[in-house]
């Protein structure tokens, strides 16, 4: 993923943090920051039963939960202070089961702008040290 060139507002990385805390949806996922930069957010959670389909791989809702969360906090990073953001859409390819025990989903601004911002993000699940692609997204965010 290529990032264009955008400037973070200073304190960006307590605003990002300050936000995914009061995210209902991340806390019943057991979901944590793992990584925030300009730009960039990666977002992990551990397996549960709670988080699976019938086979007991993470749902499909997980993965795009996931990665909706750090595509949007990737483009909120670099949008003023005092901004908030929605999601217009995304589009998520499933290449394979998220087979656990985790799944990461990082999101990088391919495209910064004042109101639309456009990421690319990536799920990969498995071993913490054998994580492999399970899905790719990508989605477009308003500042509202």
């Amino acid at each position: 993923m290529s990032q264009s060139k955008a400037t973070a507002p200073q304190g960006f990385e307590q605003i990002v943090r300050d936000s995914f805390a009061q995210q209902g949806l991340m806390s019943l996922y057991g979901a944590r920051l793992i990584e925030v930069g300009a730009g960039r957010v990666a977002i992990e959670v551990a397996l549960s039963p709670a988080l699976t389909q019938q086979a007991g791989y993470f749902h499909g809702g997980v993965l795009g939960a996931l990665a909706d969360s750090a595509g949007g906090y990737a483009s909120l990073s670099l949008m003023s202070v005092g901004s908030a953001i929605v999601t217009i859409e995304y589009k998520i390819n499933f290449m394979r089961p998220a087979l656990g025990p985790l799944l990461r989903a990082t999101g990088e601004v391919i495209r910064p702008g004042k109101t639309i911002t456009v990421a690319q993000m990536e799920c990969l699940s498995g071993p913490v040290d054998a994580l492999v692609p399970c899905a790719v997204v990508q989605a477009t965010f308003m500042r509202v």
